[in-house]
């Protein structure tokens, strides 16, 4: 089986007809639907997802086989995956997290800094999680060109050109 990667979670039911409030982690909220079937991460379960309206932090939706709110509620806390695969190729210059996490991080000179541990986004731009030998914390490095000139994923890395005092 490919890699399965997270691209939302169930927060819940919403309302007493077994929809749920769905979380979603893709561009586009409601692109998670077009990935459909979702699988839970042992691949136990699979859903077909109808987004039925936009709501407040999320999506209200129908999962198949999903009919009461007891149901709805029973299932929150799971997080819905989609094999890797079906994934379209990113463009030039861009990144699935998922390829990003556990990239090694070195600097200009060669030294290694650690490896990402998550790929996190606040509003303004993507900031790489970084955690390594000799950081007491994690630390935050921004995903721009100039902090990162060179993500090579086929050789497992990053180099860094870190701004001062950073590390």
């Amino acid at each position: 089986m490919t890699e399965l990667v997270c691209v939302g979670a169930i927060a819940g039911a919403y309302g007493v007809r077994g929809e749920v409030r769905l979380k979603s982690f893709t561009g586009e909220a409601e692109a998670i639907a077009d990935y459909a079937p979702l699988l839970t991460e042992d691949g136990s379960q699979s859903y077909t997802v109808t987004i039925t309206r936009p709501i407040k932090n999320g999506l209200a939706a129908r999962l198949s086989g999903v009919t009461t709110k007891e149901q709805a509620d029973a299932l929150r806390g799971t997080q819905l995956y989609v094999p890797r695969d079906r994934f379209p190729e990113p463009g030039e210059d861009e990144y699935y997290h998922a390829d990003l996490v556990g990239l090694e991080v070195r600097d200009t000179g060669g030294t290694l800094l650690g490896r990402i541990k998550s790929v996190q986004n606040h509003g303004a731009a993507d900031l790489l999680e970084i955690h390594g030998p000799g950081l007491k914390s994690t630390v935050l490095l921004p995903f721009t060109r100039e902090a990162v000139p060179t993500v090579d994923l086929a050789g497992g890395r990053v180099i860094a050109d870190p701004p001062e005092g950073l590390f």
